[in-house]
């Protein structure tokens, strides 16, 4: 047996529109069908999809981790777009990351390594 590549997840959220909103200005794409959206970053995708029921953390736990080009640069495009990161870009494990949640609770976390 053998694997190849993880190509993307499905996340649940509460609100299409805000998750569009918040993930756009970052950098990725977007599109919009059957009632999902779908962001891309290259091959990689992550689907959002309505939550049906009602449920009180829905990204808990859950870190996606994309590597950038420019961790000190992207920080503070991120901040220049009002949003607020969790961490400030801090080195480890060999990388340096800093961390953005979404409006559902998804953890990004944005890294740097040579």
């Amino acid at each position: 047996m053998k694997m190849s590549s993880i190509s993307g997840v499905v996340c649940y959220v509460k609100d299409l529109d805000a998750t569009a909103a918040f993930y756009e200005p970052l950098g990725f794409r977007l599109k919009r069908d059957a009632g999902q959206l779908t962001a891309y970053v290259n091959w990689f995708w992550i689907t959002f999809r309505p939550q049906q029921e009602e449920v009180p953390v829905r990204g808990a736990g859950t870190y996606l981790y994309i590597k950038v080009e420019d961790i000190q640069a992207f920080y503070e495009g991120v901040q220049a777009l009002g949003l607020k990161p969790a961490t400030e870009p801090t080195k480890k494990a060999g990388m340096i990351e800093f961390e953005l949640a979404d409006p559902d609770g998804y953890n990004l976390v944005f890294f740097w390594k040579k």
